[in-house]
């Protein structure tokens, strides 16, 4: 039976990715006591399945190894991993919070020897990379997830299979017996930090999503450029598995539009000027590589990565936002449009498009525990009131709005902050 030993002076931080890692280890670092819920068996969210950050083409991994080992080092932090919540009831101070626990059949004895993951046969779609490969029944999600522990796939439990994993342990952590656990317990403010979601690119049906194999999504494709991702980081077609040298991006994929997400997504045009370097790091001079853009948002400081990306030869920039999307008798995909520069109209063949789909917030206004404000994009805002018009509950990083890396660990830090004073101030505290 788990446990969670906390008090109304207790910070429940809901959403393991980049914001809720944030915002948890920044309360538990000035000493209060926090308890940091995700839904996935790992903590690092959407942040650990990038390649590589803009604008400095940095890997993300030296920053989660960071958080990581601040995470193990501090007792004043909890973890739940496969855990939900379900409710809050309360107030400012005073709340108590509900969380489901989802059985992970393994327990702490493990050592992610991978005994489990060899004896299995039974495959599923991998949802780290986004059903681009395949990972055994019992899986560890991928080489750095944390906690470092296995998981059996409920659908195997009750399965020959899942009695060939408990028989490959050699230290007792595959436990079958493991069933639901609801968790009850006092916290006094919550910081909300469930993040993002890829927009659904099977809703824009021009452009082929789920009809055509070499439509792909940019995170998708940022999958298959980690040499750790399904490909071995072998930018290759779906299709046949060919070299995808002329690789075409089409910008807004859904974004900016009334039919689709009405709000700019923030990161879409450098997520893709970014993956325009993979291209040409990967193929050089025989790379050729076209950017369909309505405007190229390069924010701030990033400015000069779009001019270094502009300089690139490989790359050209073309204002349109495509027609359509179809598929030769070969299987390419062409791209038809009218170039706005000159009005001429286009008909693009490429080896693969690239769809950078913009950023939907996981928020599920129907079923969020308290009373909240929700703008028209679904975003958590802030009312007349400003952070505290929802009493202790405070959105972090892109629970709030669409934001980059670097804004969305600014935002969870103030969150955590503003936790921090709910709880003094309910406690008393002066200072």
């Amino acid at each position: 039976m788990t446990e969670v030993v906390a008090t109304n002076e207790t910070i429940l931080v809901v959403g393991g990715g980049i914001s809720g890692m944030t915002a948890a280890l920044e309360a538990a670092e000035t000493g209060k006591q926090v308890v940091l819920v995700e839904k996935r068996p790992y903590l690092g969210g959407r942040v650990s399945q990038l390649y590589k950050y803009f604008p400095k083409l940095c890997f993300p991994t030296c920053g989660l190894e960071i958080n990581q080992r601040r995470a193990k080092m501090n007792p004043n932090l909890r973890v739940l991993t496969m855990a939900e919540v379900t409710d809050i009831k309360g107030e400012k101070g005073n709340y108590t919070a509900s969380v489901k626990l989802s059985p992970r059949y393994i327990n702490e004895n493990c050592t992610a020897c991978g005994e489990c993951e060899k004896a299995v046969a039974a495959e599923f779609d991998d949802e780290y990379n986004y059903g681009l490969g395949k990972r055994k029944g019992a899986y560890l999600p991928y080489h750095m997830a944390h906690p470092q522990r296995y998981v059996l796939d409920p659908a195997i439990i009750g399965t020959d299979d899942a009695q060939k994993a408990k028989d490959a342990c050699k230290y007792d952590a595959v436990d079958l017996g493991m069933t639901e656990e609801t968790l009850d317990f006092p916290c006094g403010a919550v910081i909300w930090a469930t993040g993002w979601r890829p927009y659904d690119a099977a809703k824009i049906q021009p452009y082929g999503y789920d009809r055509i194999a070499n439509v792909i999504t940019s995170v998708e494709f940022e999958r298959m450029a980690d040499p750790s991702g399904p490909t071995g980081g072998k930018l290759v077609r779906p299709s046949d598995g060919k070299e995808a040298k002329k690789v075409a991006f089409i910008q807004c994929a859904g974004s900016r539009d009334r039919n689709y997400l009405l709000h700019c997504s923030r990161i879409c045009c450098m997520a893709s000027l970014k993956q325009c370097t993979y291209v040409s790091d990967a193929y050089g001079e025989d790379a050729d590589i076209s950017v369909y853009y309505i405007d190229i948002r390069a924010i701030d400081r990033f400015e000069d990565f779009y001019q270094k990306v502009k300089g690139i030869e490989q790359v050209k920039f073309i204002k349109s936002k495509p027609a359509a999307v179809v598929a030769d008798k070969d299987g390419n995909p062409v791209v038809h449009g009218v170039d706005t520069e000159g009005y001429k109209r286009f008909e693009d063949t490429h080896d693969l498009v690239v769809l950078a789909i913009g950023m939907e917030p996981s928020v599920d206004q129907d079923d969020f525990p308290v009373d909240i404000r929700i703008n028209r994009e679904g975003f958590i805002e802030a009312g007349p009131q400003g952070a505290n018009d929802h009493g202790g509950v405070f959105a972090a990083g892109c629970a709030s709005d669409a934001l980059d890396v670097n804004r969305a660990v600014q935002h969870a830090t103030g969150a955590a902050l503003r936790a921090i004073q709910t709880i003094n101030g309910a406690a008393g505290v002066e200072g």
